[in-house]
């Protein structure tokens, strides 16, 4: 018997050894996580149970543990890569009709196939939650699961629907001498300030508004006139009379004596502005947008303009894409825009040592594992998601190579243990 506990201790060892092979040949490999030989003692039994004498029949591999411990994180440059800082697997489909999915992996080397959808080195798909609009505010269906596509097409312009405009108006100035309001005549106004806005379909306009001082007749006041491409419009959006007569109505600023703004305050808006009116070839739909002036003064300083903003977006090429901590997969557009595609879909299990090894550092759910719980980066216990990283493997070769050398040593002395063994079955077998 003596001989079978040897062996066994030789089988244990040197699955021992292949495990600790394993890892190190691994120590590269994104994502890998190490294993462990875990062993147990054999006795036999009897009915009356296992005797407190009996020295036992030798040792047996009980199972190959994996370590899920956390890996570094390496930054490699390339925006597809992703790197879970935390608790979670990366989600994957088969097919790129896959509604929920069926492997899991903490491998993010990802890249896009011919047909736009981000994938893993095996072909396997990156699972993501579906957004629920064109915008980050309008949320995710976190129960939704769809393989993550980025197509190519254009950005989507947007209409402008807020400006704001910041400046300094000089105290100095007074009534021009010209009225009305006349942009080829300067001597009609005191100062002007123009910006881009967009339309429905992306095409540009030229907003300007012109400033026109109330004093002396009615000091610390101004008259604010708005131009579309030339085009006079009144508050309520309707072209103002051409030719210009000044009857075109306006947008009253007042301010205290310290120069500081008091009306409007906030948003102004304009009534709707047809776009025949801007362009008689031009069928879009009316611009409709507010204005706001916080921040403008009047000091004795040169006019200034500090600030102009408008939420308007031109047609845009698709220049790249960007992911976010909390996992949030964004198009980005050449007009400045970008849309969201999707949220990536985490997953994580009870016991992630109960997982079925597929290989290629991916990983299937078993009875063992416990049911799949899905989840977004960032939220619960679920990690945060890095672009531009990978998860490198947990591998310690220091801490292998000593293992190595304990394992070789447990397999030495097993075969040794054999060897003794047959020396004295030999002298018993030679006894005359």
């Amino acid at each position: 018997m003596t001989f079978f506990t040897a062996i066994s201790g030789l089988n244990a060892a040197s699955k021992n050894l292949a495990v600790t092979g394993n890892n190190i040949a691994n120590a590269n490999t994104t994502g890998f996580k190490q294993s462990r030989a875990e062993f147990a003692d054999v006795y036999a039994s009897s009915v009356g149970g296992v005797s407190k004498t009996q020295p036992g029949t030798g040792v047996r591999v009980t199972n190959v543990a994996q370590q899920f411990s956390q890996g570094n994180i390496n930054a490699t440059g390339n925006n597809l890569d992703l790197a879970i800082s935390g608790e979670g697997f990366f989600s994957l489909g088969t097919d790129a009709t896959s509604d929920q999915p069926s492997i899991y992996t903490r491998s993010g080397e990802f890249k896009l196939d011919k047909d736009g959808y981000v994938v893993n080195n095996q072909g396997n798909f990156l699972m993501a939650f579906k957004p629920n609009g064109t915008t980050v505010a309008d949320g995710f269906s976190s129960g939704v699961f769809q393989p993550l596509r980025v197509n190519a097409e254009q950005g989507s312009p947007v209409a402008s629907s807020a400006l704001a405009v910041s400046a300094n108006l000089q105290s100095t100035q007074t009534t021009p001498v010209s009225s009305p309001v006349d942009p080829t005549n300067p001597d009609s106004y005191n100062h002007e300030s123009s910006m881009t806005i967009y339309d429905s379909q992306g095409n540009s306009h030229i907003a300007s508004t012109y400033y026109v001082s109330q004093s002396p007749g009615t000091p610390n006041t101004w008259e604010a006139y708005l131009f579309i491409d030339g085009k006079p419009f009144n508050v309520d959006g309707s072209l103002a009379t051409l030719p210009l007569d000044g009857s075109q109505t306006s947008i009253t600023m007042t301010f205290d004596t310290a120069g500081k703004l008091t009306a409007p305050l906030g948003q102004t808006s304009y009534g709707a502005i047809a776009s025949t009116d801007i362009d008689p070839n031009l069928n879009v739909d009316d611009l409709a947008f507010s204005v706001d002036f916080t921040g403008t003064t009047q000091f004795s300083s040169v006019f200034s303009v500090n600030n102009l903003a408008q939420d308007g977006l031109p047609a845009g090429n698709l220049t790249g894409i960007s992911v976010s901590d909390e996992g949030i997969v964004f198009a980005r557009f050449s007009n400045g825009g970008s849309t969201p595609l999707g949220k990536v879909a985490l997953s994580r299990f009870a016991n992630p040592q109960g997982l079925t090894k597929l290989g290629d550092s991916t990983w299937a759910q078993s009875a063992d594992s416990g049911e799949r719980v899905p989840g977004e980066p960032g939220k619960g216990s679920f990690g945060t998601v890095q672009s531009g990283s990978v998860e490198a493997s947990n591998v310690d070769l220091s801490e292998q190579l000593v293992n190595l050398i304990i394992g070789q040593q447990a397999y030495q002395a097993n075969a040794q243990s054999i060897s003794t063994e047959n020396t004295i079955t030999q002298a018993i077998l030679n006894i005359r």
